[in-house]
């Protein structure tokens, strides 16, 4: 039997920075990474409500921090990621995950906006976000990118081919930059969630998602924001060394399925 090469399953310590982090998929990696030991940013778009989750696990006894981030906005991404490191002395993961809903279809008047916008948010400052921290992720001994895209960038729905598009440019950037950082030691992937139950499919009635789920998933239901969390984890954990450029979804079998 081959002995192990002692890598680690701790991520205690580590210092996490999460998009998107006040709610939802954000907010239960916050949770999940602080449960673990690490130290978390917490950013979102207002800092009353990433200060409500960061204040939640410093009450818990966890580590944490929050900071206002608009990731649409180049110097403010610049700014927060420096503020982030200096805070806690460092930078090691970082979790890409931030996001906006923006259905439209092709021929709307207002097509043109909704498509700048969420480019800007769902894929434009994915590689911000990366090339700010860089500096400090070449610094750490165990460093993480994780981005999160959507199924939708593996099967897309009607009118929703901006947030389409924008997803499938994730995944892609993510091949990218796990080849070009890979010699660096950098891994790079990407969560693919599929239906989970967060405030984007709040306003789909319940027995719709019923249907869908049985219809659509191997596992008959939605899925939650802690199981796409505790993937994202996984792929941060040192022991996770040689896992990079994955595109992984986490949809109850929903790609798997074709009837």
């Amino acid at each position: 039997m081959a002995e192990s090469n002692g890598l680690s399953r701790s991520v205690r310590g580590s210092v996490v920075l999460i998009t998107g982090a006040a709610s939802g998929m954000g907010r239960a990696t916050a949770e999940v990474f602080a449960a673990e030991g690490a130290r978390v940013a917490v950013t979102d778009r207002t800092l009353a409500d990433a200060r409500r989750v960061a204040d939640s696990l410093q009450a818990a006894g966890l580590e944490a921090a929050a900071w206002e981030l608009d990731v649409s906005q180049g110097d403010d991404v610049r700014a927060v990621v420096q503020s982030v490191a200096a805070h806690f002395g460092g930078l090691d993961m970082l979790v890409n995950n931030a996001g906006i809903s923006c259905f439209c279809p092709i021929d709307d008047a207002h097509y043109d906006s909704v498509w700048e916008r969420g480019v800007a948010v769902l894929l434009t400052a994915h590689q911000r976000m990366v090339r700010a921290a860089l500096p400090f992720l070449r610094r750490s001994a165990a460093p993480r990118i994780v981005n999160i895209a959507s199924t939708e960038a593996l099967g897309a729905t009607a009118e929703d081919s901006v947030y389409a598009a924008a997803k499938a440019g994730v995944t892609g950037l993510t091949r990218a930059l796990a080849v070009e950082l890979g010699k660096e030691g950098i891994t790079v992937n990407c969560i693919c969630p599929g239906p989970i139950l967060t405030g984007m499919t709040d306003a789909i009635p319940d027995e719709h998602k019923q249907v869908f789920a049985r219809r659509r998933t191997a596992l008959r239901r939605y899925g939650s924001p802690e199981e796409v969390a505790h993937m994202t984890l996984s792929l941060c954990l040192p022991a996770a060394s040689y896992i990079t450029g994955a595109v992984i979804p986490v949809d109850g079998g929903l790609m798997a399925r074709n009837a």
